[in-house]
């Protein structure tokens, strides 16, 4: 058996590889590809057979012999978001260990910039491209999809070469506000994103939903628009508080915002949770560590990004594919109590 200290080996080669491991060599391609349907014992084989010998495959070669550049687009908001970033390293993660690696760039919640984006993308011939959430319309995204596989998150649509993934916001927000109604808030602040923002408006209707569900009245005054940053949370919270609004609660429709609004009530001398109990949205690896700890809605972002890499090799392979997204969770943690009377 040949060895990786074998001064008079030869150059290290896909049949070489697959001569080593003792499979076919369309199988290493397969693996290689992301496309492969074999046992995992083989796999393993594979794979601990191409870290023995350090092998690079030529993706000149490979692009040059069918017409890929094994480079899938991925067309997020804002690349140093938390957020985002969690699907960024889930895609990453689906990639790491295929001959696809990914591009990035951003579209800053910008229609004009997401097309710019998209334009470049395709003159990078990319094999297909990830859109996650953004501006585009879904008549652009259908076209997009006539020439290159598409795969987006954040809404509901179908087409030839396209696929979607969407969360139920609307659930998660009537579950995190019936939380809040449940330990006796009946004055409960929210922190909205923009108005234009589809994830946003969701939020806000679960929440409104919630107040329905229990009979209690809609206070127009406790609802305050932001941008999803942290700072929009400190400035929501300065509102709240001039308008001398009574609210014994806050939710914040993410957990960006729950961070501002968190450090706002802290700088008026207010506790979290036994002034004000405060819920975010997201479940960002930070929020464990926020004092106190953030009661808050995950969502599996990580989780969806893997899940829309894994379908954009599918539809690169010409294969049907479909994500079904895994449900959200509300996970209470200590900044949220019962209400004191």
């Amino acid at each position: 058996m040949l060895t990786d200290a074998d001064s008079t080996a030869p150059a290290v080669t896909l049949e070489l590889i697959a001569r080593e491991a003792g499979v076919s060599p369309s199988t290493v391609s397969r693996i290689l590809n992301g496309t492969a349907k074999v046992s995992a014992d083989k796999r393993l084989a594979v794979e601990q057979t191409i870290a023995r010998f350090n092998f690079q495959p030529n993706a000149m070669a490979r692009s040059l012999a069918k017409g890929q550049t094994y480079t899938i687009g991925v067309l997020t908001q804002f690349i140093e978001s938390p957020f985002y970033g969690e699907a960024l390293r889930g895609i990453e993660d689906a990639l790491r260990r295929t001959a696809y690696s990914p591009l990035f760039v951003s579209g800053h919640w910008n229609l004009a910039e997401e097309e710019a984006k998209m334009r470049l993308l395709q003159g990078r011939r990319v094999d297909g491209v990830i859109v996650l959430t953004g501006r585009l319309g879904d008549e652009q995204l259908l076209d997009y999809a006539q020439r290159l596989p598409i795969v987006v998150t954040g809404r509901q649509l179908s087409g030839p070469r396209l696929v979607s993934v969407d969360v139920d916001d609307f659930h998660g927000a009537r579950e995190a506000t019936r939380h809040l109604i449940e330990l006796g808030h009946t004055r409960i602040a929210f922190i909205s994103g923009p108005a234009d923002h589809p994830d946003a408006n969701e939020r806000l209707r679960g929440y409104r939903q919630a107040h329905v569900d229990a009979g209690l009245a809609l206070v127009s005054e406790l609802v305050v628009p932001a941008d999803f940053m942290e700072t929009g949370g400190m400035l929501a919270i300065q509102q709240l508080l001039e308008s001398r609004q009574n609210f014994t609660a806050v939710f914040a429709a993410n957990d960006q915002m729950a961070y501002g609004a968190r450090l706002a009530l802290y700088r008026r001398n207010l506790r979290v949770p036994d002034d004000i109990s405060l819920v975010g949205y997201d479940d960002l690896p930070n929020s464990t560590y926020l004092m106190p700890p953030l009661t808050t809605v995950r969502q599996p972002v990580y989780e969806i990004g893997r899940l829309a890499a894994q379908a954009m090799l599918k539809l690169i392979a010409g294969e049907a594919a479909e994500i079904a997204a895994p449900p959200l969770e509300l996970v209470v943690r200590e900044s949220t109590r019962r209400v004191r009377h």
